[in-house]
C-alpha cells in the first residue's frame, strides 16, 4: 500500500501510523510511516505553541518518540484503532502544549505480517471548542449529565462527592476510586472521597499517608503524567513505563496488589488541585473510560475549585490567620448559641481563659517576629490539650477555651496538663483561670468568673517575677466585651 499517497489524500494534518503486534496481545514499536505536508509542518507549529516537541526533520517510518515524548495515551489510542479496529476521537489539552488538540484515529484495513496501521488526523485550537468537548458518545454524555445534576443540586458537597466517586468507580469497573486534594500552602494531602469494591484487596489511600506523601504526589506531574493530560496504565506493559518513570511509587503500587491505574490531574486555571485515580480497573474499556473521564474531570475540577474557594473564605472569616485557632467572632457566635440554648442544651459549660504572660516584653526586646512565634507556640500548646473547635484567640495575647459537658475535676486536670505542656515551648507561660457552670445558658457568668481567676493568676505570677511586669493591666476582659457578646 502506498501510505504516502494515503496521507497526502487527507486534507487536515494527517499521518499513517504503524504498530507492531505481539503474540501475547501486547505491542511493540510505534512508527510514523508517512505524513502529509500539513502534518510534517505541525511539529514546528506545536513547538511555537509551547510544546516539548523534539525538533527533528521528519523521516518516514521513524519511531514516534523521535518527535514527541513517550505518551501512553497516544499509544493506547493507536493500539485501539490499528489493532482493535476502533475509531478513536480525543479532544484534550496536554500539559506539554499550550493548545487544545482534536485528534481522530481511523483504522486501516491492511496488515503486513506483524504490523497493523491507522491514520492519525489532528488539529489544534488555542481556545477550547465546546462543540468538540461535547462530541462524546450518548451513553457517556448521560453519565456526565447525571454527575453534573448531582453536584449542582448538592447541599453537602462532600457527601455528594461520595456518590460521584462511586459512579466513577462503576464506570471504570475498578476496585478503588479516590480523589486526593493537594494543599500547597500546608504542603499536605487530604482525601476528599473514596469508594472501594466489597471484595477489594487494595488498601485505602489513607494506608499510604506518610510525611513524604505530599512530595510524592507533587512529583507525579513531572514523572508519571509527563506532559500528557492523564496517565492510563492499563496493563503490565504500561505499568513498566510507570516503573521506569517513578520506581518508588511503582514499588508501593506493586506491594498493594495494584495491577493497573488511572491518574487524572484535577486542574483549573493551570492550578493543580489534586488527583482522581482508579486502581485495578477494566483495561479492556480504557478508551471508553478515557472519554467519560475527560469530560467528567473537567467538570469536577471546576466544582472542586469552587468548593475549595468557599472553604478558604470560611476559614478566613472564622480563623485567626496567625495562630490558626478560631477567632473572636466565632467565640462570640458560640457564646450567643449557648445563651439562647441552641448549643449545649441541658449540659454544663466550661470556660478557660489563658493569657500569655510576657508577650509585650518579647515584642519590645526581640521584635514582633519573635512575638508572633510566641503566639504560634502558645496556640500549639493549647492544641495539644484541647480540641481545635474549642480554642479561640479572644484578643492580642488572650486565648479562651469554651466547651459543653465540662466538670470541675476534668477542667482542673486540663489546666494542669496545659501548664505541663506549655513548659516545652520557649517563653510560653500562661496565666490561667477557669470556671464551670451547670447550665450552658449561664456561659456569661462562666466567662466573668474565669476571667477574674485568670487575672488573679497573672497578678500572682508578676508578684513572684516583678521584673517581668508589663505595666498597668487593661480593663477586665469580660467587661470590655460584654456589649459585643
Amino acid at each position: 500500500m502506498d501510505f504516502q499517497k494515503l496521507a497526502d489524500s487527507l486534507g487536515a494534518m494527517s499521518s499513517v501510523i504503524s504498530i507492531e503486534k505481539k503474540p501475547d496481545g501486547g505491542y511493540g514499536t510505534i512508527r510514523i510511516v508517512a505524513g502529509n505536508e500539513a502534518y510534517t509542518h505541525s511539529v514546528d507549529d506545536l513547538t511555537e505553541a509551547g510544546g516539548d516537541v523534539i525538533r527533528e526533520e521528519f523521516v518516514p517510518n521513524s519511531e514516534y518518540t523521535k518527535y514527541i515524548t513517550k505518551d501512553l495515551n497516544f499509544e493506547n489510542a493507536v493500539y485501539s484503532s490499528a489493532i482493535e479496529k476502533k475509531v478513536i476521537h480525543s479532544y484534550v489539552r496536554p500539559d506539554r502544549f499550550d493548545v487544545w488538540l482534536n485528534m481522530v484515529f481511523m483504522p486501516i484495513n491492511y496488515e503486513d505480517e506483524n504490523l497493523a496501521y491507522c491514520t492519525y488526523t489532528m488539529e489544534f485550537n488555542f481556545e477550547p471548542d465546546s462543540s468538540n468537548v461535547n462530541n462524546v458518545d450518548g451513553s457517556i454524555a448521560s453519565e456526565v449529565l447525571e454527575t453534573c445534576i448531582k453536584i449542582r443540586g448538592a447541599k453537602d458537597f462532600r457527601k455528594v462527592m461520595q456518590d460521584v466517586i462511586k459512579d466513577i468507580r462503576r464506570i471504570c469497573q475498578a476496585e478503588c476510586c479516590s480523589i486526593l486534594l493537594i494543599d500547597d500552602y500546608e504542603k499536605s494531602c487530604s482525601l476528599l472521597c473514596e469508594d472501594m469494591a466489597e471484595d477489594s484487596k487494595v488498601g485505602t489511600i489513607t494506608d499510604f499517608f506518610s510525611d513524604d506523601l505530599y512530595d510524592m504526589v507533587r512529583s507525579w506531574e513531572e514523572t508519571v503524567i509527563f506532559g500528557s493530560n492523564c496517565l492510563i496504565a492499563k496493563d503490565a506493559q504500561a505499568m513498566e513505563v510507570v516503573k521506569e518513570r517513578h520506581p518508588t511509587w511503582y514499588k508501593s503500587l506493586e506491594e498493594a496488589n495494584i495491577r493497573n491505574i488511572i491518574l487524572y490531574p484535577l486542574k483549573t486555571r493551570d492550578t493543580l488541585l489534586g488527583y482522581m485515580y482508579a486502581m485495578n480497573f477494566d483495561g479492556a474499556k480504557s478508551e471508553m473510560i478515557k472519554q467519560a473521564l475527560e469530560v467528567t474531570i473537567f467538570i469536577l475540577a471546576s466544582e472542586i475549585d469552587s468548593f475549595l474557594l468557599v472553604d478558604r473564605l470560611k476559614i478566613l472569616s472564622s480563623r485567626d490567620m496567625l495562630t490558626g485557632v478560631l477567632n473572636r467572632n466565632e467565640m462570640n457566635n458560640l457564646v450567643d448559641k449557648f445563651c439562647r440554648g441552641i448549643a449545649g442544651a441541658g449540659e454544663s459549660v466550661g470556660v478557660i481563659f489563658a493569657d500569655l504572660n510576657g508577650l509585650k516584653r518579647v515584642n519590645d526586646e526581640f521584635g514582633h517576629a519573635a512575638g508572633d512565634k510566641l503566639l504560634k507556640n502558645a496556640a500549639k500548646a493549647l492544641q495539644e490539650v484541647f480540641d481545635d473547635e474549642h480554642i479561640f484567640r479572644a484578643g492580642g495575647d488572650e486565648f479562651s477555651i469554651i466547651y459543653s459537658g465540662a466538670t470541675e475535676e476534668e477542667m482542673a486536670g486540663k489546666i494542669e496538663k496545659l501548664r505541663e505542656v506549655s513548659s516545652k515551648y520557649d517563653k510560653v507561660i500562661f496565666a490561667i483561670g477557669g470556671c464551670v457552670q451547670k447550665d450552658c445558658r449561664d456561659v456569661r457568668t462562666a466567662l466573668r468568673v474565669a476571667d477574674e481567676r485568670m487575672y488573679e493568676d497573672k497578678n500572682a505570677y508578676y508578684e513572684k517575677n516583678p521584673e517581668l511586669r508589663r505595666g498597668a493591666y487593661k480593663d477586665n476582659f469580660y467587661y470590655n466585651t460584654q456589649g459585643s457578646n
